[in-house]
């Protein structure tokens, strides 16, 4: 099995972060990475842009459909309630 790694980060909340609060990210991910690679695993790595300019692209009644942003349905028979 083969993975991507995509990587987020909330626009404005790493630029304002210390470097004390920065390197925990890095270190937490890093040993992931480094483990599927040396298993053959790691296909690719990307780091994603900010939710206003993805889409989703995906197949419906025989198209293509697209939505804005990264969003993904949920498929369920029962509402959460807040």
């Amino acid at each position: 099995m083969k993975y991507i790694c995509l990587g987020y980060i909330q626009p404005g909340k790493f630029e304002n972060m210390s470097e004390s609060e920065r390197t925990p990210c890095w270190t937490s991910v890093l040993p992931t990475t480094t483990n599927c690679e040396k298993n053959g695993h790691f296909a690719a790595g990307e780091a994603l842009q900010p939710a206003n300019t993805a889409m989703t692209v995906y197949w419906k009644n025989g198209k293509v459909a697209v939505t804005d942003g990264p969003y993904a349905e949920r498929r369920s028979n029962w509402v959460e309630e807040f």
